[in-house]
């Protein structure tokens, strides 16, 4: 269970045996059901948690009573409400299964102590959330630079499989155009 973890650690740093022993110890195995939420607005986000297996969405509900789908998780990503985290406040969105899945919590407490015991652990949260930034801010770069239809076959081609995984509506979400929008685009010429 903790292999698939370890294994994507050591692609960006080295740590010793006992630190990763240490990690182990403090993670803690969710499992959810399709469908299943792992976070609500209003409840505190526990910590981070690192896909082993499944696909799940964070989205909000917009004025409109829309979901909006800000990221999705599949295996060897982490997802989290980092503002919730860092402000120490309710959640805003929320985080569903959209697969059955399977989840390593490491939660801030412990977080926040692996980071002073193993400081090559704080290095590899440091690279992720520069990852997981410079992909938010090539997002909001391809929403404002490319037609709907470009950022289609754009994340088509960098998520092949990705894009068979997840119902329609949900990418629709993600790359900011109707579902409708993508029947047609789909039905053209995929």
């Amino acid at each position: 269970m903790y292999q698939e973890l370890l294994d994507h650690i050591r692609k960006y740093v080295q740590l010793e045996p006992q630190e990763e022993q240490l990690l182990c110890d403090k993670l803690e195995l969710k499992k959810l059901k399709r469908k299943e939420f792992l976070l609500e607005p209003g409840k505190l986000c526990k910590g981070n948690y690192f896909v082993v297996k499944g696909c799940l969405r964070q989205f909000f509900i917009n004025r409109k009573l829309n979901e909006q789908i800000i990221h999705f998780g599949i295996e060897n990503w982490w997802i989290a409400d980092h503002d919730s985290l860092l402000n120490h406040q309710p959640a805003t969105c929320y985080i569903q299964a959209i697969e059955e899945a399977e989840l390593l919590l490491l939660n801030e407490k412990d977080t926040v102590m692996l980071f002073k015991e193993v400081p090559a652990l704080e290095t590899y949260f440091r690279i992720m959330m520069q990852k997981s930034f410079v992909a938010a801010q090539r997002r909001i770069g391809f929403i404002f630079n490319q037609t709907e239809e470009e950022r289609y076959r754009h994340f088509s081609k960098l998520f092949p499989d990705f894009v068979q995984r997840v119902p329609q509506y949900m990418l629709a979400s993600y790359l900011g155009f109707t579902p409708q929008f993508l029947s047609r685009l789909r039905a053209r010429k995929d």
